[in-house]
Formats: structure tokens, C-alpha cells, sequence
């Protein structure tokens, strides 16, 4: 029998509606809905397909977008003095610069340089230590949330569950593992980290119960690799060319077709974690935003 499909897509649809309502509930106490500053620069095609979709996102659910398009040969010095009037604006929640920057700026000094109360990718280390540590749930970094919520919404339990993640990237691998983790409902997992180095790396991810790509190689997770049953995550995004159709198509870092008679679930490429990033940074700009107007009403009683 073929893998359990786990659609993304309609998934993120039901969070998006659920944001939504927070939204109206957020602009009925505050006379302003929450708003989220999106810092592009340069003019990678790709970068900006996925500016439009968050900026469409956004006014699907009501969040109020800030679209801020930079030149390729901005200067570091005025990408930061840009954040830095966005951190000053009370009207703005979330701060955002799409990643890549130009390779004339350093990436890890502008993540910096935002207001951790706005970080709403949770790139900060202030907010990737919070994370770390555990507890109240705030900003949480959008993949990996992500994840979560697809395999809490599709009853798939991790407490106790065996869980290879494939990567180890400071985007997904690292702070997916460290939610993971945690003990809490939709965590409490064993897991193993393995990428590049790890030697017998076929065996880790064969006796996974849950498999958690994010490697960056097209269809590298083949079916024979998998333990039968095993719910397979695919985090990957890469753009192959098609030789049947003479077009570049996406893939994931699993093999789907392979895989599915494998998997007892699995999530695809496109369709699966990719609306779902999306989805939880909209669920970060309200966070952002209830917590931001928390901070101020308890300084004001002070």
C-alpha cells in the first residue's frame, strides 16, 4: 500500500484561517493589524518569487506588508540603517531580509542588527537560544515549525519516535533537531543529527521512524534506505532538469516515487513544507505583534 500523501498545502490553508481570525482579534483591540517589513535586495529571481508569495500571503490573512526592494550594490551601511528605522517603527512587528544577500554583505551582521522582538525568521542568537532552552514557545524559526504542525496535524506522534534529520544547516537542521527535543506534546523525540561527515549514514536513516530531509541534494533519500512505515519529511527544494519535458522541475531531497511504496507518510515537492514555511511566518508577524503590544502595556503599568 503507497505512503499516507500529507498535503501541505491544504494544511497551511487551515493555519492561514486561523492566523486570519487572530488577525481581526489583534485589529479589533489595537485599531491596526500587525505588520511585517520584507527587505529584499538585489534581483534574484528566485528571492523574488517568494517575496510576492509572502506579501500575498499576507494580505490573504490581513497582516499589513511593508514590500522594501533594495539595488544589488546597496551598501551594507544603508541595508542597516534601514533595519535599524524599521526597529524604531512601533508601527512595524516584523522585520524580514531575504536570504541570500549579496555577497558584499554580511549576512550574520544584518541578522544581527534586528530587533530580536521583530526576528520573525528566528535567526537571532537571542531567539535561537530561547529555542534552545526551551519553555513558553514565542517567535519560532518558520521550517521547522513548520514540520512540527504538519506532523502534529497529520497524527503523527513523536514522543519516543526515533528521528534522523538529514542536515544540518543553522535554517532547518539545527533548530529542527532542538524542537524536536524538547519535552513537550508535539516533541519528546530521540533524535540523530547526521550530514556530510557522518559515516554509515544509510544506517542511521534506516532505522528512523521518521525521516527528516533537508540535505540540499535532489533525491538523495532512496526508498531502499527507509524503514518500512517510516514518515518522510522532505525539506529540499531543487530545481533539475527534465529531460521528458526539456523543462527544470522541482524536487525534493527524497526520492519521491521511490519512496512511496516505502513510507507509511510522506510529503511532496512541491506542496508539502514549503506552504507551510510561509503559513508560520505569518503565524510569527501576530506573534510578533501580540507579544511586542504585551511588553509595552506591562511597561505602562509600571
Amino acid at each position: 500500500m503507497p505512503a499516507k500523501i500529507i498535503d501541505g498545502k491544504a494544511i497551511a490553508a487551515s493555519i492561514n484561517e486561523e492566523t486570519k481570525r487572530e488577525v481581526e482579534i489583534f485589529r479589533s483591540k489595537y485599531g491596526r493589524a500587525p505588520a511585517l517589513a520584507v527587505i529584499l535586495v538585489g534581483d534574484d529571481p528566485a528571492s523574488q518569487v517568494y517575496v510576492r508569495n509572502k506579501i500575498r500571503t499576507c494580505a490573504e490573512v490581513g497582516i499589513r506588508s511593508e514590500g522594501i526592494p533594495m539595488a544589488a550594490d546597496t551598501p551594507e551601511a544603508a541595508l542597516l540603517d534601514k533595519i535599524a528605522e524599521l526597529n524604531a517603527d512601533d508601527t512595524i512587528d516584523g522585520i524580514l531580509v531575504q536570504s541570500p544577500v549579496p555577497e558584499t554583505i554580511d549576512e550574520a551582521r544584518v541578522i544581527r542588527a534586528i530587533d530580536p522582538a521583530k526576528d520573525v525568521d528566528c535567526f537571532c542568537e537571542s531567539n535561537v537560544g530561547k529555542l534552545l532552552i526551551g519553555g513558553e514557545r514565542g517567535l519560532m524559526p518558520c521550517t521547522p515549525f513548520g514540520v512540527l504542525e504538519l506532523l502534529r496535524r497529520s497524527g503523527v506522534s513523536c514522543r519516543g519516535k526515533d528521528v534522523v534529520v538529514i542536515g544540518r544547516s543553522n535554517i532547518v537542521g539545527k533548530p529542527m533537531a532542538a524542537l524536536l527535543m524538547q519535552k513537550a506534546p508535539d516533541a519528546d523525540a530521540t533524535v540523530t543529527v547526521v550530514h556530510s561527515a557522518t559515516e554509515h549514514l544509510a544506517e542511521h536513516i534506516a532505522r528512523a521512524d521518521i525521516v527528516i530531509a533537508a540535505i540540499g541534494k535532489p533525491r538523495f533519500v532512496k526508498g531502499a534506505m527507509l524503514k518500512k512505515g517510516a514518515v518522510v519529511i522532505d525539506v529540499g527544494i531543487n530545481r533539475i532538469f527534465d529531460e521528458k519535458t526539456g523543462k527544470n522541475r522541482l524536487v525534493g531531497d527524497v526520492d519521491f516515487d521511490e519512496a512511496l511504496p516505502v513510507a507509511g507518510a510522506i510529503t511532496p515537492v512541491p506542496g508539502g513544507v514549503g506552504p507551510m514555511t510561509i503559513a508560520m511566518l505569518m503565524r510569527n508577524a501576530v506573534t510578533a505583534a501580540n507579544l511586542r503590544r504585551r511588553d509595552a502595556d506591562a511597561a505602562e503599568k509600571k
